[in-house]
Parts: structure tokens; sequence; C-alpha cells
């Protein structure tokens, strides 16, 4: 699977956001080490505290099929595409809480891949919050 393939399938996820609040529609790919792939959109409400993002979407439905919290079946790369009225053209970076939960799940290499490149979650959070 190829960065740009990643990138194809989060925007055709974004096309199922419910974005009704803001217009800003974002979609994510999520690819596990064994070439599954989890989309996810983000999914707004009226109390936007209850908002969730696409790449939480994306996350939390792989950890409910069994992946993520097991050596069989780790994260490999997540590829996210957000834009107002369909127009994608900017990157769209994860916010703090998608963030905090890739890592959770994901080691300090995992891949982000944007429309503006390719990064690693240590660039993005290279403190995380743990509980030891």
């Amino acid at each position: 699977m190829t960065d740009k393939e990643l990138l194809r399938l989060a925007l055709d996820a974004a096309k199922n956001a419910y974005s009704k609040y803001s217009g800003f529609s974002v979609g994510a790919a999520l690819l596990t080490d064994d070439g599954r792939i989890f989309t996810g959109c983000n999914i707004e409400n009226s109390s936007y505290s209850l908002t969730v993002c696409a790449e939480r979407t994306a996350i939390f439905k792989a950890v409910s099929e069994g992946c993520g919290t097991n050596a069989s079946c780790k994260f490999r790369a997540i590829a996210i595409v957000g834009g107002i009225d369909g127009i994608f053209s900017e990157p769209c970076t994860p916010c703090g809480a998608c963030l905090q939960v890739m890592s959770e799940f994901c080691g300090d290499d995992f891949k982000i891949v944007l429309t503006s490149g390719v990064y690693r979650l240590k660039d993005f959070l290279p403190k995380r919050f743990e509980l030891k």
C-alpha cells in the first residue's frame, strides 16, 4: 500500500463525514501490519464535546476488531485528509486528542501521512502523556 493509495482511501472516507456544524470534513485511513485498512470520518454533534474525529473513529474501529492491542495486529500508518466543501488541498494535522490516542496504540515511529508529506508520531507529540 503506497502513501498515495492510503490518502485516496482517507479521501473516500471523508465523503461520509457528518460535518453539519463546521462544514469541515475529515477522513482517515489506518493501515495495519497485516495489511488491513480501517477508515473513519469525523462525526459532529451539536454538543461539540461529543464530536469524534476521523482518526479516532478509525483507531477505535480497529481496536474494536482486535487490532492495536496484540502483537499480531499492530498499526503501521494513518493517512488524514480534511477540508471545507469538498476541497482537500491543505494539510490536515491531527488534533491533540487524536495524537494522544495514537500514542496509546502506536510507537514514536508510527507514520502519519498528510497531503503535505510523511511524518512520525514523535514529530507531532515528542513528549506524550503516560501513566507509569
